[in-house]
């Protein structure tokens, strides 16, 4: 959250919507109510469309072929360090076609600057 908004706090992402599937941790209160303090939009995905967990699903799958099937790991940190490259690499460098062969990171930026500044 910090990364992308600077801070936490009351209303930091508005304007943000976040979907997710039905399962009981994404509808309780709990979880309800901190994204709404947030400013983060409730997205529930459609009964029986499973669209948004096939992306979470398939990202899981190239962090496993590019990863985790590829290399071995000594300890944890190890791990944790590898995992935060992979997530830079991913995000700065990969070219992703739904974003117009951009890069997450840039993708980002440019959806960021076409929204109007809070005041």
């Amino acid at each position: 959250m910090t990364a992308r908004f600077g801070a936490i706090g009351k209303d930091i992402a508005a304007g943000l919507s976040l979907r997710h599937d039905h399962g009981s941790q994404y509808m309780s209160h709990d979880f309800q109510s901190e994204i709404r303090w947030l400013g983060i939009a409730s997205s529930p995905a459609f009964i029986r469309a499973p669209e948004g967990n096939g992306c979470a699903e398939r990202f899981i799958r190239t962090l496993k072929e590019n990863l985790l099937w590829v290399r071995t790991f000594d300890t944890v940190e190890e791990l944790r360090e590898a995992l935060i490259d992979f997530r830079t690499a991913y995000n700065e460098h990969w070219l992703i076609e739904r974003h117009g062969h951009r890069s997450p990171a840039q993708f980002r930026r440019e959806q960021m600057d076409s929204q109007p500044m809070a005041a």
